[in-house]
């Protein structure tokens, strides 16, 4: 059962205001690498080094290519790419056989932070898990993130476990 599989892209009305969600393209990596890179807890991270185009463009081919896997563009009316999230069907044998959506490097624009397109972009990823037969949504979020921590909050989300990470 593919992830997200959108053929064509899926009007978000924010306030009155439409957004385009879709499938991500390839032609799509520098604006996503820009949105990626305008993360404050990653500001010491020069991901936009030219050096490093060849990891995104093998980590976009591999994504594209595995059908558990969609990432998610979100553009204004302008055409410019706005929001952005990785979202995989990850089937289990806990919870009797469940299968979860992880949702993954959600991030919206400064420039439309704060107007609901978030909240827009994470209904409607809660949807497609529930078309698509998933028995939940998970996501982590660093620790620091409060302000993030509040969103996923009254979006229903729970806080309900403790995450670990091993760096390699």
């Amino acid at each position: 059962m593919p992830a997200a599989a959108l053929t064509a892209p899926v009007t978000l009305d924010v306030a009155g205001v439409p957004f385009a969600l879709r499938r991500a393209r390839r032609d799509d990596l520098p604006a996503l690498i820009g949105l990626l890179a305008a993360d404050a807890l990653r500001a010491n991270d020069d991901s936009t080094s030219p050096e490093r185009r060849g990891a995104y463009e093998a980590a976009f081919d591999a994504i594209d290519g595995d059908p558990a896997q969609a990432l998610v563009t979100v553009e204004d009316a302008a055409g410019e790419v706005v929001g952005t999230m990785q979202l995989t069907l990850i089937p289990g044998l806990a919870r009797g056989g469940a299968t979860r959506m992880q949702v993954e490097a959600v991030r919206v624009a400064d420039s439309v932070r704060g107007q609901g397109l978030g909240s827009a972009m994470m209904r409607w990823a809660i949807e497609d898990a529930r078309a698509r037969g998933a028995a939940l949504v998970q996501l982590t979020s660093d620790a620091r993130r409060e302000d993030a921590h509040r969103f996923y909050d009254r979006l229903g989300f729970a806080a309900s476990h403790v995450g670990f990470k091993l760096f390699l």
